[in-house]
């Protein structure tokens, strides 16, 4: 491979056009580009660590693993010093735009924690800028050095109009065509209106019927055990929404995949320990069990990848072969892709990852290229990330918010009534309806300390509608100033949250001056923010830097006292997860979608 050729999953061949090569030197007739040597073979297919082993390289592809000095012709040797070699790990549900950064800048942090491919559902930027948010993912996709593939959302808006208000709409013929347009379309992404499937919505099996038409598997996304069979039964083949033991056996037996999601204790994306259970307490086999991030900031991207999900796994009792396969090759054969990744058999993708006995990955090569060594970029990887896709300037544009802005605050009620609050608690997934006995103060700021309470607004930021509801949070624990999102899950409208007007206006104001954002606002200055410009979702900057401006806004984030993370405070707009939610258009029960007052007679 020349410097000047793109480094990305089509850098090497297709099987089709090597096998005369990968035979000749298997079977030693001419020389092998790499010979990895020294090394113990962690290997995914008999789940058991083979010692005094060497891997042939050529053309990007594993041609042999063979016994220590087998090899006898010219070959560039690598010499792995009795570390363990392992195919590059393999993550089977993700959302890159989580991680506020674009996929060429994902890469970067993907490769250096062993991560060679990946299966992202765009539907964050789908819900922004429609298909083309999808497309020019794609493309971005494209020009990033990693295997990356898409689960073409299937939910966008996640509701219908009537609830909220997104700025794309994938209707079934759109999805049929970007699986048509685009090969690495390889399933359809979380259907998270799994009532809606569940109750027979037509819409819904419309665009399951676009992906099963195809061939192509369906992804889930489902809460409550009493869907589980209608579900199943629509065509929906995995989930990673399996939060305890009992759901996750129960899935299990109605014949879907488990991608157990693994993430920081301290964020509602780790239901790995109790959904574990099925495998640790109830002794199912881990056949049909994978491991996955699902959602990650930029920080904890770097610190919790699924390398990380691969030790909780070994943590709580999975051998660690057996959880290495969990993060290779079981996601490679639920998609249909185990004869090119997830293994070190012959003819594979020279995808591999060189670990620590604790599984910490130390090096990784990608199509044979040695990218990352001693857990840093080395000069290939940084000329490949030297090179990133520029999105349209329309993606740069899509704030459109209203000037002057709406009221963000109700007027005070005059007399006793009742709230329909939405009470946070960790890890912040689901949320609480509490119907709180309002008795109002002199002002609102005595009303809120006398009751528990914070102000919550959703501004509809898509067709400058300027569309304003107001909530009030209940045990969100903001002591002072204020927080906004453009990141409002799953329509992206922006959501703030604070004490005054005045706070929630400036933290509003700040996301909007750079066309997206999270920020924080402490004594009436902006003391946090991480700046989104593409779709108000995503920087446009390496993973370092946007590292570092999300460590601040974390720190941020917990002087102003918020009982739960950003990534918790961004759920609450989403409109598909029980009990209450605000949208742009008001306050929504879930699971029946029913609309109710903020405020209620007593």
């Amino acid at each position: 491979m020349t410097d000047q050729t793109p480094l990305n999953r089509f850098s090497v061949e297709p099987l089709s056009r090597m096998t005369r090569r990968l035979a000749d030197v298997a079977g030693g007739r001419a020389d092998a580009d790499l010979v990895i040597t020294g090394a113990r073979v962690l290997s995914t297919y008999s789940e058991r660590i083979l010692a005094d082993r060497e891997v042939w390289v050529t053309g990007g592809r594993i041609a042999a693993v063979k016994p220590a000095g087998s090899y006898k012709g010219v070959a560039l040797r690598y010499d792995a010093r009795g570390g363990l070699i392992a195919p590059g790990l393999v993550d089977p549900h993700l959302h890159i735009e989580s991680s506020m950064i674009t996929a060429c800048a994902y890469a970067e942090a993907a490769l250096v924690n062993g991560t060679t491919t990946i299966m992202c559902d765009s539907h964050e930027i789908a819900n922004v800028l429609d298909r083309n948010g999808v497309e020019w993912m794609l493309e971005d996709a494209r020009a990033a050095p990693l295997n990356i593939y898409l689960t073409v959302p299937s939910t966008v808006p996640a509701t219908t109009p009537d609830i909220e208000t997104a700025g794309g709409d994938l209707t079934p013929e759109k999805i049929a065509a970007l699986f048509d347009a685009w090969p690495e379309a390889l399933g359809l992404g979380e259907k998270m209106d799994f009532v809606a499937v569940a109750m027979g919505d037509r819409r819904a099996h419309a665009i399951i019927a676009a992906s099963l038409e195809r061939g192509r598997p369906v992804s889930g996304h489902i809460y409550g055990r009493e869907f589980v069979a209608p579900y199943a039964a629509s065509g929906i083949t995995d989930t990673h929404e399996a939060i305890d033991a009992d759901i996750a056996d129960d899935l299990l037996e109605a014949g879907v995949w488990i991608f157990l999601r693994g993430g920081p204790p301290t964020t509602p994306w780790h239901s790995l320990p109790k959904a574990i259970g099925t495998v640790i307490d109830y002794e199912a086999v881990w056949k049909r069990i994978c491991v996955c991030t699902d959602d990650r900031d930029a920080d904890d991207l770097l610190n919790f990848g699924l390398d990380w999900v691969v030790r909780e796994a070994v943590r709580m009792g999975i051998p660690k072969p057996a959880a290495w396969s969990m993060g290779s090759l079981h996601p490679a054969t639920r998609f249909g892709l185990d004869a090119e990744i997830g293994g070190l058999g012959g003819g594979r993708r020279a995808d591999l990852v060189l670990l620590d006995d604790d599984l910490v990955p130390q090096s990784t090569w990608y199509g044979g290229e040695l990218v990352v060594e001693d857990r840093k970029p080395t000069a290939r990887l940084e000329q490949a990330l030297s090179r990133p896709y520029r999105y349209p300037q329309a993606a740069y544009q899509t704030m459109h918010l209203p000037d002057p802005l709406p009221a963000l605050i109700p007027p005070l009620p005059a007399k006793a009534c009742t709230v329909n609050a939405i009470r946070t608690t960790l890890p912040g997934i689901e949320l609480t309806h509490e119907r709180i006995a309002l008795v109002p103060g002199a002002d609102w700021a005595g009303t809120l300390a006398a009751h528990g309470l914070c102000h919550v607004a959703v501004i509809e930021r898509h067709v400058l509608g300027g569309r304003v509801a107001h909530g009030l949070l209940s045990a969100f624990g903001l002591k002072r100033g204020a927080v906004a999102s453009s990141v409002g899950h799953d329509s992206h409208n922006v959501i703030v949250a604070g004490l005054t007007e005045a706070d929630m206006r400036l933290a509003l104001e700040a996301v909007a001056e750079t066309q997206g954002g999270v920020s924080v606002v402490e004594d009436g200055k902006v003391v946090a923010l991480v700046p989104l410009p593409v779709a108000g979702l995503i920087s446009d900057k390496r993973v370092g830097e946007v590292s570092t401006e999300v460590r601040a806004l974390k720190a941020a984030w917990e002087r102003a006292g918020c009982a739960i993370p950003y990534m918790g405070f961004n759920l609450i707009p989403l409109s598909v997860i029980p009990q209450i939610r605000i949208t742009d258009k008001g306050l929504v029960l879930v699971p029946e979608m029913r609309q109710v007052p903020l405020f209620e007679a007593a």
